[in-house]
């Protein structure tokens, strides 16, 4: 079989199976695994799948910058960030993740709520200015424009000071095995610092992110309350989560 052959193999299996196991491909196809290996860092490097030990997972298409994650499923972000909005209590104090799925978060909250809400988001602070009962702690750090976010130290130190009810928390890839994952090491730090100053953290996950993989992991699934997806309920991601023990609040 040719390069391109495999390749194409490669690609068709991921789709349809969700995952490669190195070792299983090369002996069906009596090759070696390092020559999976070779095609599946290929693949990694267009941006293809996302390589883990032992084979691939499907890449995350939100690990795309800022503006261009505004046009990846808008409505189902929206339905998502209504579910999540309706779990802020009144007088409550929320830490709000940043990310376009955070900000239609702050657009569905109530304009009449009256609570706190914390962020490392400036495009979240600037959505709440429209919240007049709404109190903003804005969390500075150096700016990712990638995300539009605060992060490094200064903005972990800032978090590692505040405590609130509730995280929402955001992440581009929802996997049973590789986890709660997203494309940066220091966003993945900032987002487990902000966890940890919640009592609940809910992800918040739009359909395109289920049984998909970043680079970096973000939090174990022990350490969350739970997940919020438009994703179909009978998603083989989502049954897989549901039976661990998950608590998945659907967004349909």
């Amino acid at each position: 079989m040719l390069a391109a052959q495999r390749r194409t193999h490669l690609l068709d299996l991921l789709a349809r199976q969700g995952r490669i196991v190195a070792k299983d491909v090369a002996a069906d196809l009596g090759i070696s695994e390092d020559s999976v290996r070779r095609d599946l860092r290929d693949l990694a490097a267009e941006g293809l799948c996302q390589r883990v030990y032992g084979g691939a997972l499907p890449v995350s298409p939100a690990v795309a910058d800022y503006t261009a994650r505004k046009t990846v499923t808008p409505d189902g972000k929206q339905k998502v960030a209504a579910v999540a909005a309706a779990l802020v209590r009144p007088g409550s104090a929320l830490i709000l993740d940043g990310g376009t799925t955070a900000l239609a978060v702050a657009q569905a909250l109530p304009p009449d709520l009256d609570c706190t809400v914390i962020t490392h988001s400036p495009t979240v602070a600037v959505a709440l200015l429209e919240h007049p009962q709404a109190e903003v702690f804005l969390l500075g750090g150096r700016i990712f424009k990638h995300s539009a976010v605060a992060c490094g130290t200064a903005a972990v130190e800032a978090a590692q000071n505040i405590s609130a009810d509730l995280c929402l928390l955001g992440v581009t890839g929802v996997h049973p095995d590789a986890g709660l994952t997203t494309g940066d090491a220091e966003e993945a730090a900032m987002k487990r610092t902000l966890a940890a100053r919640a009592a609940d953290t809910y992800i918040l996950a739009s359909s395109e992110k289920i049984g998909t993989a970043s680079r970096f992991r973000v939090l174990p699934w022990e350490d969350i309350s739970g997940l919020i997806t438009d994703a179909d309920p009978h998603h083989a991601v989502v049954e897989s989560l549901t039976a661990r023990g998950v608590e998945v609040l659907a967004a349909g």
